[in-house]
């Protein structure tokens, strides 16, 4: 079941993606592609690849293979240029997960094909190749299958490499790794096949060849501006850093040697350890880096980085990973905050991610004791924060983004605040007038409202989650995951019920505290409506998120006045939103409930996850290979085996008496003792987090390193 929604997901992604570039109009899909190929492209134009108002990209050699295409159809190019990048990303993504290092089941395999052509899919650099028409999912191909055929057909690898490379120069960077790893024969054939289109190239278009070579130094230069946010090599970066000049050549000189020694080095110990694929993408980061140009198109190598293992424990796994998939598939704006010390940040994510994987980042190795077989992280133990902060991040971005984008069809909203105030006054609860007239004319407490509004409903919930995850962190998890799930439901009723909050319903008499009168009279309502979606209303997140936290501090401690403190806030919550006129009481139900659920919802999550993870203690059969490393186990099973039921009873006994003791510790922690319920916690977190009884695989285990001669 899981299988055949992984492949629907696959196939939707890929069949959207064609869909949107076909109805896409004629000027505006496949951009560079029609430029260069239409009445006036450079393809067109003879010799003249690098002149005029579309100038040609790509290398010569580019230039000479995509000439005939000039004369083709425009509409049956783009159809057959669409569907033929379509299966070149396919490959792809199968070609990587061949590459994964062994011993790799055929079910792992099954999975990971979807998967991967899925990430493919939603990843810039595809959505950009799409788009633009560019050709560069072909290099990364031909290096994969060469990188793969170097071990046994070297002179095969060899020319697919040089091909890459004469397609995109940078891609040379992969000869020195073959070189080192013994895979001489390929790597000369490489140099050499690179040297062969170049000069057939030069002899078919000589004044483009010198252009690009040598006035353009090896394509810098052209197409945009270097400058721009989408070149994410070292050069670009140091260009938007303000350096320009005989400076910013050493430097970026030095850089250049720099990164790509210690890549080379790092993807030949990679490829000595077996891990082929891993060795392709830090070199292919580093050749991001290192390129004259690295636009959006040309750095689908940072993506394949996410084959790269970091991190001892389960949880810490998950966050290079994650980090690289974020970075490749969203914007900037969606990873940092608009804030100006964060803008340089978020301006080279991309090549941070690129120089992270080719020089930084510690990847395991095969024979490492955790490769295969990570330190649980156990339910008590504190996630990891690099990895909450990236959701955290990308969470709220996706709250402001379904928010802002939700319909907001002004008829619309209002026609809902009409049943929401009609459904109020038959149930006789529409007290919201008398709330805001109260406000509006008491200038304190209209002070206090604008204020209380404007303040609590993201501060509160933020320092409580941080006092959970550096207290409480088995709480942490549930409270966390219960808000996710709350919000999410909240986007929802966003997103399929937009409402006018009362102080946008003409003629409704309600008075807008904080923002002062509104036109109603006009579609929009001045600045306020390029703050956000304003019939974002049903349900209030704001009495949501105060009733969360109420129900954690009720959850976290028996103090009375803290209690009585957590129980006010969502009453004094209700009371605000109410009388800034900024939502009805049906909204305040709304919020509860989209909580209640959010808490169920992470209850019944934790509940399935426990039953996972216990469901090997019940009696599930182990493989050979754990019996054979759990001695003391497999001598149980045995003894279990021959009739004996002393060790059934003793086993019971210990599991009795460590749920005693788990109870014994949330119960201490939910009383409010930090130090005895922490001291607990930690002493569960440091078993959960120990080696696994299991122990690590054997070297016999594991398939030799591909290249090792």
């Amino acid at each position: 079941m899981l299988l055949a929604a992984l492949w629907l997901l696959a196939l939707a992604l890929a069949v959207r993606q064609a869909t949107a570039v076909l109805r896409t109009p004629q000027d505006e899909r496949l951009v560079d592609l029609f430029s260069w190929t239409g009445a006036d492209g450079p393809l067109r134009l003879g010799d003249s690849l690098y002149e005029g108002r579309h100038a040609f990209t790509g290398t010569p050699f580019a230039g000479m293979v995509l000439r005939p295409l000039s004369s083709a159809a425009a509409q049956g190019l783009g159809v057959v240029w669409t569907f033929g990048t379509m299966l070149l990303v396919a490959a792809v993504g199968v070609v990587a997960v061949r590459a994964l290092p062994g011993p790799v089941t055929r079910r792992t395999t099954v999975f990971a094909v979807p998967v991967a052509l899925s990430l493919l899919a939603v990843s810039i650099p595809v959505r950009n190749t799409f788009h633009l028409g560019q050709t560069s999912v072909l290099p990364v191909l031909l290096v994969l299958v060469g990188w793969l055929l170097a071990a046994e057909r070297g002179r095969t690898g060899g020319v697919l490499i040089g091909l890459a490379a004469a397609l995109q120069p940078a891609v040379v960077l992969f000869l020195p790794v073959l070189w080192f790893t013994g895979r001489r024969r390929a790597a000369l054939t490489g140099g050499g096949t690179f040297l062969a289109c170049s000069l057939a190239a030069w002899a078919v278009l000589p004044d483009a060849s010198w252009a690009y070579w040598v006035h353009h130094v090896a394509g810098t230069g052209l197409g945009d501006p270097a400058d721009a946010v989408a070149n994410q090599s070292l050069h670009g970066a140091l260009l938007r850093a303000g350096l320009h000049g005989p400076l910013e050549v050493v430097l970026l000189l030095a850089l250049i040697v720099a990164v790509a020694s210690l890549a080379v080095r790092r993807a030949v110990r990679y490829v000595r350890d077996g891990q082929l694929l891993l060795a392709a993408a830090v070199t292919g980061c580093a050749v991001v880096a290192v390129s004259p140009t690295a636009w959006q198109h040309q750095q689908l190598w940072v993506l394949l980085a996410v084959a790269g293992r970091v991190g001892r424990r389960t949880g810490d796994r998950l966050v290079w990973p994650v980090f690289v998939t974020l970075v490749m598939t969203l914007d900037a704006d969606a990873l940092v905050p608009k804030i100006a010390a964060f803008g340089a940040l978020g301006e080279n994510a991309v090549l941070l991610a690129a120089l992270l994987a080719a020089c930084v980042m510690p990847f395991l190795s095969r024979t490492a004791d955790t490769w295969d077989r990570p330190q649980p992280s156990g339910p008590l133990s504190r996630p990891n924060l690099m990895l909450e902060l990236l959701l955290i991040r990308v969470g709220y971005w996706a709250y402001s983004y379904v928010r802002g984008n939700a319909p907001d069809s002004r008829s619309l909203a209002e026609g809902h605040g009409d049943q929401i105030l009609g459904l109020e006054t038959f149930l006789h609860i529409d007290i919201e007038h008398s709330l805001n007239k109260l406000a509006a004319h008491t200038g304190w407490l209209r002070d206090f409202c604008d204020f209380y509004y404007t303040t609590f409903h993201f501060l509160v919930p933020i320092a409580l989650l941080g006092w959970l995850y550096v207290r409480r962190a088995p709480h942490y998890r549930l409270a966390r995951t219960a808000l996710s799930f709350a919000t999410l439901l909240g986007l929802l009723g966003f997103w399929f019920y937009p409402l006018a909050p009362p102080r946008l319903m003409p003629s409704a008499g309600f008075i807008d505290t904080a923002h002062g009168p509104q036109d109603l009279s006009k579609p929009d309502f001045g600045a306020l409506t390029e703050l956000s979606n304003q019939y974002a209303a049903m349900p209030s997140l704001h009495v949501g998120w105060s009733l969360w936290c109420a129900v954690v501090v009720f959850q976290m401690t028996r103090n009375h006045w803290l209690r009585a403190l957590g129980a006010l806030y969502p009453a004094l919550t209700t009371f605000v939103v109410m009388s800034t006129a900024n939502h009805y009481l049906l909204d305040a139900v709304g919020g509860v409930l989209v909580v209640t659920a959010g808490f169920a919802a992470a209850r019944g999550l934790a509940q399935l996850r426990e039953r996972t993870r216990s469901a090997p203690a019940d009696g599930t059969p182990q493989s050979a290979a754990e019996q054979e490393q759990l001695p003391e186990n497999a001598q149980l099973r045995g003894d279990t085996g021959r009739g004996g039921k002393g060790t059934d009873e003793k086993q019971s006994t210990e599991d009795s008496e460590k749920s005693e003791d788990a109870e014994d510790a949330e119960g201490a922690e939910d009383g409010g003792d930090a130090g005895g319920g922490a001291a607990a916690a930690g002493a569960v977190s440091g078993a959960a987090s120990g080696p696994s009884s299991s122990g690590p695989p054997r070297s016999a285990d594991r398939t030799a390193p591909a290249w090792q001669e």
